[in-house]
């Protein structure tokens, strides 16, 4: 090897190195993710619009990048930095562990991530956790409030249910087994059709979540889980570790919305967004004002 070849060997090698110890990726900014699902996204601004208030960070969208285990796998292989979830999503979904109450939840959600470089801040402090909805007059008819009532005269209702529901060990088929339902069929559909499939009577019975917005607009009754089958899903920041290590201000930032957000101040959000047709990033923006966490312009 002559000493021109090695020259640039060296360099080359110097620039791989440096590379790969870098935190941000695209145009030197903190890059969040997020799902396809509105709260998801405004989640995502809610942190990112935070983070630049109190911080000289930029802050990069990767919206819409898909289901939780699409975004999950590009947090995992450090193609984004920050991402909203959920403890049970977590627990159960990602590293097939049982959940225990919120607080045991949470503990585990942090010890099972941080084996993965990733670290769980606080909860936002609500929990989005699965239900059922039905038409409210056919619900009183048939005296229906809870997943047990509804198991007795499941086999007349379609089901309409997003993908992921229908295949997560933590959604429908455990669901199933635990109340003995039989629906009539189950269609698999975006979440955002729902609504508009069960408005339409294309199906007869949603699984839909506790903070929709869209439960303010049709005249749903939504069950009670009376068996507390489904676990606790408190959402949450996830923050790969070694981002939080070299710009601890941005755990900072992120700490403060801890017990912030409930699930009637959620749902409100998801509702102007999805109801309304506003903007996602001026809701973030309106809550984060009016919280004081930014200052009104």
């Amino acid at each position: 090897m002559t000493k021109k070849t090695f020259i640039k060997c060296l360099a080359l090698l110097l620039l791989v190195t440096t590379l790969s110890g870098c935190i941000f990726k695209e145009e030197d900014a903190l890059i969040i993710g997020s799902r396809n699902n509105t709260e998801s996204i405004i989640l995502s601004n809610l942190m990112g619009q935070l983070i630049e208030e109190k911080t000289d960070i930029n802050v990069t969208y990767k919206e819409n990048l898909g289901g939780s285990n699409v975004v999950w796998t590009a947090m995992l292989n450090g193609k984004i930095d920050v991402i909203p979830d959920y403890t049970g999503t977590i627990v159960i979904n990602y590293y097939q562990e049982t959940t225990g109450n919120a607080d045991e939840t949470l503990a585990k959600t942090k010890e099972l991530v941080l084996a993965d470089d990733i670290t769980a801040l606080e909860s936002f402090g609500f929990n989005n956790t699965y239900t059922l909805a039905l038409d409210e007059a056919e619900a009183e008819s048939l005296g229906v409030t809870t997943f047990s009532d509804f198991a007795k005269v499941s086999d007349d209702f379609i089901l309409g249910a997003v993908f992921e529901f229908i295949d997560r060990p933590d959604g429908l088929p455990g669901f199933q087994k635990e109340y003995d339902l039989q629906f009539k069929d189950v269609k698999g559909m975006d979440h955002g059709i729902m609504y508009r499939s069960i408005n339409a009577k294309e199906v007869d019975v949603i699984n839909s979540y506790t903070t929709d917005g869209q439960l303010q607009m049709y005249n749903l009754r939504v069950l009670e889980d009376d068996k507390g089958y489904f676990p606790p899903y408190h959402a949450l920041p996830l923050v790969r570790t070694g981002v939080l290590e070299q710009y601890p201000k941005i755990g900072e930032a992120l700490l403060e919305l801890a017990g912030k957000i409930d699930e009637t101040a959620m749902q409100e959000m998801n509702a102007k967004v999805d109801n309304e047709g506003q903007m996602v990033e001026l809701v973030a923006k309106e809550f984060l004002q009016e919280a004081g966490f930014i200052s009104k312009e």
